[in-house]
């Protein structure tokens, strides 16, 4: 007999599907994220885009415009300067925050600090503190009329800078974050570095490396892909500032602006002007910046990593 050629012969045997209550059993598993996830995720986004899309006019009520909005903000100078304030701020405080983490890290792995528990909590508690009230804590240090500041002027009749002026005012806001979440990222640099064999430890010591060789050439390469995902959130976070400059408003108006950063903008726009289409546009534009440059930061510290 002869062999059957051609594509019937190629083909491969049909998969049997799996019975019905079997992919029921599967979906009944994902159900109980995927419905949370839907309403609480991809419906909030569905809604923005659609806002942004929209525009209520005198005549006519809300009415299609298609893209009309983002071409009103992407020209409005007030965005610009929110979105370039908040860069600034960015290529200041994430830098900072990641080296001032990374050394409490490494101090703390080395084993020969002193009372490294204590060094640990003292770091890490000011995370435990609400943003909100760390902020009012803080701004009331930095008054120079009646503050910290203030006292140290009084008393010691020394001319200190006004941390709250419109020159120091985005330093005096990275100091209140760098003060918050260091202790935090500060732990997860910790937990990374303690998760490398120790065996590697070993064979750098038997081969003579230094305390600075070890850091240089194992520590930090063995953390890089932690470095990445840490300074990845520290972007988003900062992209996201709101908290702090808003009530920091409360204490210098003539300084913090309603449109100091892009959130504060887009609540600015949606709660005191009832622009909510606006407000829409600015927070999807901010959504796209804020992922592309995370997803930027994350590929580039991921790259060589092991």
């Amino acid at each position: 007999m002869h062999k059957r050629s051609g594509p019937s012969a190629l083909r491969a045997p049909a998969v049997p599907k799996p019975p019905l209550r079997r992919r029921l059993t599967g979906w009944a598993f994902v159900l109980p994220f995927t419905a949370p996830f839907l309403l609480a995720v991809v419906a909030p986004i569905l809604y923005t885009l659609g806002l942004s899309l929209m525009q209520d006019r005198l005549v006519g009520g809300t009415q299609f415009v298609g893209l009309d909005n983002y071409r009103d903000q992407l020209s409005d100078p007030r965005f610009w300067s929110a979105v370039t304030r908040v860069a600034l701020y960015m290529v200041i405080q994430v830098p900072l925050m990641m080296l001032l983490a990374l050394g409490a890290a490494l101090a703390l792995d080395s084993a020969k600090l002193y009372a490294p528990a204590l060094f640990r909590l003292g770091i890490f508690l000011p995370y435990a503190v609400p943003g909100v009230v760390a902020s009012l804590l803080w701004g009331y240090l930095y008054g120079s009329q009646f503050g910290l500041v203030g006292d140290v002027k009084q008393y010691l009749g020394v001319t200190l800078p006004d941390p709250l002026s419109s020159g120091l005012i985005l330093p005096s806001i990275g100091n209140v974050v760098l003060w918050l979440y260091i202790g935090y990222n500060m732990l997860v640099f910790h937990s990374a570095l303690k998760a490398i064999p120790s065996e590697i430890f070993e064979a750098a010591r038997l081969d003579g490396a230094r305390a600075r060789h070890v850091i240089v050439h194992i520590k930090l390469p063995a953390i890089r892909s932690t470095l990445a995902v840490a300074t990845m959130f520290s972007v988003i976070g900062g992209f996201q500032l709101f908290n702090e400059p808003n009530i920091l408003r409360g204490l210098v108006p003539n300084v913090i602006s309603s449109d100091f950063t892009p959130n504060m903008y887009a609540y600015s726009l949606s709660f005191a002007g009832q622009q909510y289409n606006a407000a829409a546009t600015v927070a999807v534009i901010m959504g796209v910046v804020t992922g592309a440059v995370a997803f930027v930061v994350q590929r580039r510290g991921m790259r060589g990593a092991i």
